[in-house]
């Protein structure tokens, strides 16, 4: 009888000590501000950083976020260096079966950045010759070579501000890329007076996609529902209680997601 109810005493505390032993890695490349960036001090932080570790609050899980080149957070993640990458990651046609996406956690639709005084028509005839900034292992890149083939001059970089520094010393033409990213980094700064976004913005995702559904999400690899469930629970909550827009208003002045709608006051 005391063996019984001494299994049943321990058996009562296992749940909790496995909440609490919970401990995940997830992924982010930790130079696309102000989504993801590295501060002064070393601390990586963005808003990206700071929703997964809200995320992770939520969860009870002890989370550590490793930094690395964007290009090699699915390998990672497939490779099982990863739990999951919290850098936002677009639903492509080759993604999509590949690894499993959380819910939406932002709209960032895709355009060209040129000086204001092109007239830049975006055909093949229309981009012959032209030196194209492009990040290496994203979508934009695989998008722009994947559609103008030879006919660009495509240069190749780590990151977006590698590719702002080029164009602001005129060694690239143009670049193609996050709209808000490079209206916050580069259009609506002092140094972006001679930039502008064209007006054509893309959707680089799976075409099948639904509008509803055309956003950009984190990821975990297939089998890892459970654990997708639990993420897409913690930012569901985040987001109705508006603590993702309070989040998000320390990096971005503007909404960016149209489920915290609720969260905004009357006049924006």
């Amino acid at each position: 009888m005391k063996k019984t109810l001494a299994f049943f005493a321990i058996a009562a505390f296992l749940p909790v000590f496995t909440a609490r032993a919970d401990k995940l890695t997830f992924g982010n490349e930790g130079v696309y501000p102000p989504f993801s960036m590295v501060d002064a001090s070393g601390k990586l932080t963005g808003f990206e950083p700071e929703l997964a570790r809200e995320m992770c609050k939520r969860m009870d899980a002890e989370c550590n976020i490793v930094v690395m080149d964007f290009k090699a957070l699915i390998p990672s993640l497939l490779q099982g260096k990863l739990d999951g990458v919290v850098s936002q990651i677009t639903p492509t046609s080759e993604c999509v079966g590949k690894v499993l996406f959380s819910r939406i956690l932002l709209q960032n639709l895709y355009s060209f950045v040129i000086p204001v005084n092109s007239n830049y028509v975006f055909t093949k005839e229309g981009l012959q010759g032209v030196k194209i900034g492009l990040t290496r292992g994203g979508a934009p890149a695989k998008y722009i070579v994947d559609t103008f083939g030879d006919a660009i001059l495509p240069v190749w970089y780590d990151n977006q501000d590698q590719i702002k520094l080029e164009m602001l010393n005129g060694r690239v033409d143009m670049t193609f890329g996050a709209r808000i990213n490079w209206r916050l980094e580069l259009i609506d700064k002092p140094e972006g007076k001679g930039w502008k976004m064209a007006e054509e913005a893309f959707w680089l995702g799976d075409p099948k996609t639904p509008q509803d559904r055309r956003g950009l999400s984190w990821i975990v690899r297939p089998g890892d529902e459970k654990l997708l469930e639990r993420m897409n629970a913690a930012l569901t909550s985040i987001i109705e209680d508006c603590t993702y827009t309070k989040l998000r208003s320390q990096f971005i002045q503007f909404s960016i997601l149209p489920a915290e709608a609720h969260c905004l006051k009357p006049w924006g």
